[in-house]
C-alpha cells in the first residue's frame, strides 16, 4: 500500500509495461530520459459535491502532475539526427490513469480524472509532457493528526 497519492500513481504506472522508470518528486541524479516524475503537493480542496452529509468522511479534490521527460532527437551522424520522442506515450500514460481506482492509495479514491496534457520543449534536447490528474478521495485522519 502506498503512503500517498503520488505513491499510488507511481505504483499504478510501474505496474504497466511502458518501459520507463517512475519517480516521486524528481529523478535520481544522472537519470537519463525517458522517465516519469509524479509531483505531489499541488492544490487540494474540499469536494463540496461529496461533502455535507452527517457522518461522512470529509472528501477532498487533489491535483497531481505527472511529468514525462524524453529526448526529442537522437544524433545519427555528425550533422544528422532522428526523432527519439515516443509520440503517444504521454497519452497512453494519461489513459492508464483516467478512471482508475488507485487501489494502492491508503484512502478511498472515488474518482481519477485526467484534466489536460501539455508539451513543453526544455533544455538539453529534452521535451516534457505535463499530465494534470485530479483525484477525488477521502481525507485521512493521519493527514490531520500527526502520528
Amino acid at each position: 500500500m502506498a503512503a500517498s497519492t503520488s505513491g499510488a500513481i507511481k505504483a499504478r504506472l510501474e505496474g504497466l509495461a511502458f518501459g520507463v522508470p517512475v519517480f516521486r518528486d524528481g529523478p535520481r541524479e544522472g537519470q537519463e530520459p525517458p522517465f516519469v516524475v509524479v509531483q505531489e503537493g499541488m492544490p487540494a480542496g474540499i469536494d463540496t459535491a461529496a461533502a455535507g452529509d452527517a457522518g461522512d468522511d470529509p472528501q477532498i479534490i487533489e491535483t497531481v502532475t505527472v511529468d514525462l521527460v524524453q529526448h526529442a532527437r537522437a544524433k545519427t551522424g555528425v550533422t544528422t539526427t532522428k526523432n527519439a520522442e515516443r509520440y503517444g506515450l504521454a497519452e497512453a500514460i494519461a489513459a492508464a490513469l483516467h478512471g482508475q481506482p488507485l487501489p494502492a492509495h491508503p484512502a478511498k479514491v472515488t474518482s481519477v480524472r485526467v484534466t489536460g496534457i501539455d508539451r513543453f520543449p526544455i533544455a538539453d534536447n529534452r521535451v516534457r509532457h505535463s499530465i494534470d490528474v485530479q483525484i477525488r478521495r477521502a481525507l485521512l485522519l493521519a493527514e490531520v493528526i500527526p502520528g
